[in-house]
């Protein structure tokens, strides 16, 4: 064996895919796990109630192909979430039927402002580089720029600014006025686009694992065998010597040559190191908060929703709901009927950090009974919720977020690397991050890294594509001629004050010739 390599261990897969893929290259990798369980950021809960239910990570869809071929090597199926039945919209305490990515706006100007925004922040992300989003021509100006400031300049009115929060809270757990709109349009425009991101037929939501996306990194970890050391959070690294010495809180110390830090930026706070970190990195592990969410799994005696004509997919836009986005989370067979609520939103989440689950339930009950007009819906049998915010060693969910004016700053430390530490972590991905596909991304190439620096493969294949899966296939999303070519409100407005301009002149003109005023030859 070359070396020993100590992977230290918190998403997903990241640490763990590291160390898989550095043991199969024939090194001696440890993984130095502070929880109890493996998983991360996916936590797979068993019981008799459930079967066995998500309260982390969950989803996968097309594109994700390095988590898809991992499932596949362990024999992990997937199964297509429902979405047979129509999904609804709530609005103005009013539910609307719908089918397709996003609930449709009918009238004519609220379509023009929702076309406009969805198309502009895809327009703009294609000028954000995937691997260096702060190389992007306007990224000084965009990172300035909160989401907010972003939706209010680009949105004329209310409805379809409320529903850019939504779209931001669903899909980095945050509010818009708390992230960068350079770092947020780089999320999406590496998940694949609006439409990849937010859909779930074809989009990021399409399956979930059947038993659970936990299986992952329990059979990773059954793979590599006694080099997971659980409850062991990692105290000090030195690398002031030959070798890189890491200590963790029970007084164990590892000896390594090449270490790889696959936690999110903000626990590296937790860590002593020596020397210490570069400015930059140091300035950045201080900057880059977690998200907050509380994802909540309501269970019921049956499928009331289908039985109504939904599917169990809950758009809700109201001020202080609990939830804003709901899936169904019925098993694949059609037992133990459920609904998943994504999270909740950010800024309504921490204020239920208070509430009893008790009294949490009962609010998410009645905004669901409302929306899909049941009275079952106030009757659940069962109720599971993982508060992240409370996990010492997540320190929230999804994903570090990157506040206005940081990712330009110091987004270029992020992968890094210093010294003989390597970072992993979905973080640090360049597609799909936030997710357990950016996690297996980041740990893989962190341990190429560490393979290059050995000498062992060449610098060209430290980054590699991932050939598509053969399972679950990504279809193009085609938009009409008028989605492409509609103009933005205030490109109407424009026009017709133009027209109208035009109109008068020629009016006057013609009044004036008519009177003798404009010579007629």
């Amino acid at each position: 064996m070359d070396a020993l390599t100590v992977s230290l261990f918190l998403p997903v897969s990241a640490g763990l895919s590291a160390a898989k893929l550095l043991q199969e290259s024939g090194l001696s990798p440890v993984v130095l796990e502070a929880r109890d369980r493996v998983g991360g950021r996916t936590f797979t809960v068993r019981n008799k109630e459930t079967k066995w239910v998500d309260l982390g990570g969950a989803y996968v869809g097309p594109t994700q192909n390095r988590i898809l071929r991992l499932a596949a090597e362990y024999g992990i199926k997937t199964y297509k979430v429902n979405e047979k039945e129509n999904l609804v919209h709530y609005t103005n305490g009013k539910s609307y039927p719908f089918k397709g990515s996003f609930p449709p706006m009918w009238n004519p100007i609220i379509m023009l402002d929702f076309n406009n925004l969805f198309r502009t922040m895809d327009e703009m992300g294609e000028e954000i580089p995937k691997e260096a989003p702060w190389r992007a021509p306007h990224a000084e100006e965009w990172d300035k720029m909160s989401m907010q400031q972003l939706v209010d300049k680009i949105c004329w009115t209310s409805t379809v600014r409320r529903f850019a929060t939504l779209f931001v809270n669903v899909n980095v757990t945050s509010e818009p006025h708390e992230v960068s709109a350079l770092w947020f349009l780089w999320y999406v425009k590496q998940c694949g686009g609006t439409m990849r991101i937010f859909s779930t037929d074809n989009g990021g939501q399409e399956r979930k694992f059947v038993g659970g996306s936990s299986q992952i990194s329990e059979c990773m970890a059954q793979e590599l065998g006694e080099r997971v050391k659980l409850q062991s959070p990692v105290y000090r690294i030195d690398q002031s010597g030959d070798m890189v010495v890491v200590e963790t809180l029970d007084k164990q110390t590892y000896m390594a040559r090449y270490v790889i830090v696959a936690t999110p930026p903000g626990l590296n706070l937790k860590m002593h190191f020596t020397p210490e970190l570069p400015p930059l990195r140091n300035q950045l592990i201080h900057r880059v908060p977690m998200g907050s969410v509380i994802k909540c799994m309501v269970y019921y005696r049956e499928n009331f929703w289908r039985k109504k004509g939904f599917c169990g997919t809950m758009v809700i836009e109201e001020e202080g709901a609990p939830i804003g986005l709901t899936l169904d989370d019925t098993k694949p067979d059609g037992t133990v009927p459920a609904i998943m609520g994504a999270g909740v939103p950010a800024a309504a989440g921490r204020r239920s950090y208070k509430l009893f689950s008790c009294f949490r339930l009962k609010r998410i009950c009645d905004i669901y009974s409302r929306v899909l007009g049941s009275e079952e819906a106030l009757h659940p049998v069962h109720y599971e919720e993982k508060n992240w915010c409370e996990e010492e060693y997540s320190g929230g969910c999804y994903t570090a977020y990157f506040p206005p004016g940081i990712l330009t700053q110091y987004g270029r430390v992020l992968r890094e690397p210093v010294g003989r530490l390597y970072f992993a972590g979905t973080e640090t991905a360049t597609e799909w991050s936030g997710y357990m596909e950016g996690a297996v991304q980041a740990g893989e190439r962190a341990a190429r890294e560490i393979m290059c620096a050995m000498g062992k493969i060449h610098q060209s294949q430290v980054w590699q594509d991932e050939p598509e899966s053969q399972e679950v296939i990504a279809r193009p999303f085609h938009t009409s001629f008028f989605e492409r070519r509609s103009p933005s409100v205030g490109g109407l407005l424009r026009f017709i004050g133009f027209s109208t301009v035009l109109s008068a002149a020629a009016a006057a003109g013609l009044v004036a010739y008519r009177k003798g005023l404009i010579p007629r030859s």
